[in-house]
């Protein structure tokens, strides 16, 4: 009797049975053998511009089916003008030499096991798990307007339309859903004047610059708080004006009159109510704004988390001191590092803390990053230049997860190591989340074509989308 047909010995069978079974096994092994051969050598064949293709293709489709679209409710961007040294911040070098460290040789633990970043960073290192690094930001552009166009539009600077910023983007996106007082799209201190924010947009999509300082007593915001002018006084020339509006009276009916008296009425209420009220620092504890930091920055910070809490879908706080450390590298470094450390540290924290950074998208960086090499010679004396070939982004909130670093730079932070992330790569992620579809066209005043991102058939390059942190 076979083995296959008794129950009791199913774990034999005759040798002519094995004979038959080895054959066919050692059959389709090199069959196996000569398919696999085959896939391999059409991989091989792939051009490394095919290979990029398909991983695009691939981070994308991925990063659609994680993103929980419109979980982003409102950005906060921390724009760092004139370049910040990726070396010697979130993507530190040990190891490198004198040449490459310059005074910035030491190295702190994260709360995360295996990320470090440099000392200048005590307070944001226990937050790392709230925020997540791209380590291989990339354009390759060295000029401060062409590459600050990259990172705000994700269009590549030169064509024949200037397009809009990602902020004013948001403001277009969300001009029905945002009912609130304050303005949609808010610069804080002074908009930094590199290029047009708004674009072809128009006007209506202009940032609102507060000018002012909110470490001041009294953080004096343009057309809103007036310098000199108490509230009660404010208050008397609304009522006075009120009395001598005649015409008004008059052409009280008139829908046009209604629109002027509903504009009025907003406008009184930023001025006066709740909208004023939101760049009250006062209101809040000496302990909070104590520990945001008594400086320009940390209470821009603050600001931030307050105007977000009212709503504002876009917020970009311009870091009051610039970058651009060609000359007196590490005295600035130094001098401008730990407020940055503390205000960013805190506002990640604090927004947690409420709640809040679930649907609070926070992004900061610069336009590009600094040479890895120090330029010891005169007249820099230890300065480091543009350098856009790669550089690094830290994002957190909104539906980015913590924790994570994206990408790398090589061995100096010279170049690209491993997955490039483009300007189009990140905007196009955060639209994604934000629920913002980046296909969509626009509407250009010459009715030309216009798109939110268009595809590399316009020349900018994309290589997926961030699906690793979604």
């Amino acid at each position: 009797m076979s083995a296959s047909h008794n129950p009791d010995k199913r774990g034999h069978f005759s040798r002519r049975e094995a004979l038959r079974r080895g054959a066919l096994g050692a059959a389709g092994a090199i069959a196996g053998g000569g398919a696999r051969r085959r896939v391999s050598a059409a991989e091989a064949e792939k051009t490394p511009e095919q290979k990029a293709a398909e991983d695009k293709a691939a981070r994308d489709e991925a990063a659609k089916a994680k993103a929980k679209k419109g979980q982003t409710k409102s950005v906060i961007q921390i724009f760092l003008w004139g370049g910040m040294s990726q070396n010697d911040t979130w993507d530190p070098k040990p190891g490198t030499g004198y040449d490459y460290l310059g005074e910035f040789d030491k190295f702190i633990p994260t709360n995360v096991e295996g990320i470090q970043v440099s000392a200048l960073f005590p307070q944001l290192a226990k937050q790392a798990d709230k925020f997540s690094l791209i380590r291989s930001m990339t354009h390759g552009n060295n000029g401060h307007e062409t590459a600050a166009y990259l990172m705000q539009t994700g269009h590549k600077p030169g064509g024949r339309l200037a397009y809009p910023s990602v902020g004013a983007i948001f403001t277009f996106f969300k001009k029905d859903q945002y009912k609130g007082l304050l303005p949609p799209y808010i610069v804080m201190l002074q908009a930094a004047g590199r290029f047009s924010e708004e674009g072809f947009l128009g006007p209506a999509y202009k940032p609102f610059a507060t000018g002012g300082d909110p470490n001041a007593d009294r953080f004096e915001v343009q057309g809103i708080v007036n310098r000199g002018i108490d509230d009660r006084r404010q208050k008397a020339r609304r009522e006075l004006l009120d009395k001598m509006n005649l015409l008004g009276f008059g052409l009280a009916d008139a829908p046009e009159m209604t629109e002027v008296e509903t504009a009025k009425q907003k406008a009184y209420g930023l001025i006066l109510g709740q909208g004023k009220e939101v760049f009250n620092l006062q209101n809040e504890s000496a302990a909070i704004r104590d520990r945001y930091g008594r400086n320009t920055f940390g209470q821009e910070c603050l600001a931030a988390r307050r105007m977000v809490e009212a709503g504002v879908p876009y917020i970009t706080i311009s870091f009051p001191g610039g970058w651009d450390t060609h000359a007196n590298h590490f005295a600035t470094m130094r001098r401008q590092c730990p407020m940055l450390d503390q205000g960013l540290a805190t506002l990640l924290a604090d927004l947690s803390e409420r709640g809040l950074l679930d649907s609070t998208l926070v992004w900061c960086t610069g336009e590009m990053g600094r040479t890895p090499k120090v330029s010891w010679e005169p007249p820099w004396n230890g300065g480091r230049h543009h350098h856009g070939a790669v550089f690094t982004v830290l994002v957190a909130g909104g539906g980015f997860k913590g924790g994570r670093v994206v990408g790398a730079s090589d061995e100096k932070g010279e170049q690209v190591k491993e997955r490039p992330v483009y300007p189009a790569d990140l905007l196009g992620s955060m639209y994604l989340l934000a629920g913002i579809d980046a296909g969509a066209k626009l509407p250009h005043p010459w009715g030309l074509d216009a798109y939110v991102l268009d595809t590399e058939n316009e020349g900018m390059r994309s290589a997926g989308m961030l699906e690793e942190i979604m």
